[in-house]
């Protein structure tokens, strides 16, 4: 397997509090062709984990350690090197595309900028290529005009993949794609993903909360836990054979499709003595 993302050690912190790990040292890597999703709660430490990778973390945050994409150190780059890779390498699918696309422009023009920036495209040849972005996301190209208002949430979703894939990066970060989608809708996205990563042979860090959309998607899993990963292994392992209480407790909150089982909100209190019992047996 050709080995597109490396990260190692790396740690998120504020820059007035270093000591306060926002993301605790973490190690792993990515692969052309898989998809690696990364599971756990909301503040568990997994946008932050992909603002890292993109360059985008706020100014009042800072990133540690290494972020090896290709042979290339991304957190030693400048901004004009960073900007030379996102979007053309790297591609990035927002959460909420209602507030990540712009109101007052086309959909069609938002699409183009990063063709223009990164490929050159101008005139004909980039209105053709917005047009089969459009088409090959499921969007009648004749959408190209509309602004995002006019189009449906779904829509506006596919208009943020068509973005993201324009230049047919190596690396796709999803983060919570399908969060505000209908069961239906959600479906359509994640085939449309799968089959996207497949015919370019892109790696895919998928950021989910879901262990619906784990079992769907992925094919190795990472769980994140207040910054710091719990558990790794591949999408059998870690659904059916889990090993860190955390992963257990995750699971344990997933209701079943015949509505038979019984639900077990995460205890912390009981989760907080076992995570100490599991590192003093470490």
């Amino acid at each position: 397997m050709i080995e597109i993302l490396n990260i190692s050690n790396l740690s998120v912190t504020p820059k007035n509090a270093p000591n306060r790990l926002l993301v605790s040292n973490i190690s792993f890597k990515l692969s052309a062709g898989k998809t690696t999703c990364i599971v756990g709660e909301s503040g568990s430490g997994k946008s932050l984990t992909a603002l890292s990778v993109m360059g985008l973390l706020s100014r009042q945050l800072q990133a540690q350690g290494s972020i090896n994409f290709q042979g290339q150190e991304l957190t030693k780059l400048d901004k004009k090197a960073l900007q030379r890779i996102r979007g053309a390498k790297i591609g990035m699918i927002f959460q909420e595309p209602m507030t990540s696309l712009n109101p007052v422009l086309t959909v069609g023009y938002q699409i183009g900028e990063s063709l223009t920036a990164h490929l050159g495209l101008k005139n004909a040849a980039l209105k053709t290529k917005i047009a089969a972005l459009l088409t090959q996301v499921g969007i009648p190209s004749e959408r190209a005009d509309s602004y995002p208002d006019e189009l449906s949430g779904g829509q506006r979703q596919r208009v943020m993949i068509a973005m993201a894939i324009a230049c047919e990066p190596l690396l796709l970060i999803a983060d919570e794609p399908t969060t505000a989608l209908d069961v239906t809708v959600q479906a359509q996205i994640l085939k449309l993903l799968d089959e996207l990563k497949t015919r370019m042979n892109m790696a895919m860090l998928f950021i989910t909360h879901d262990f619906g959309v784990v079992a769907d998607i992925a094919d190795d899993v990472i769980v994140m836990f207040r910054g710091e990963i719990v558990e790794t292994g591949s999408r059998n392992q870690v659904l059916n054979n889990p090993q860190h209480p955390y992963t257990k407790a995750l699971l344990a909150c997933v209701p079943d499709i015949e509505g038979k089982k019984e639900l077990k909100p995460i205890d912390y209190a009981w989760l907080k003595t076992g995570l100490k019992e599991d590192k003093a047996a470490a």
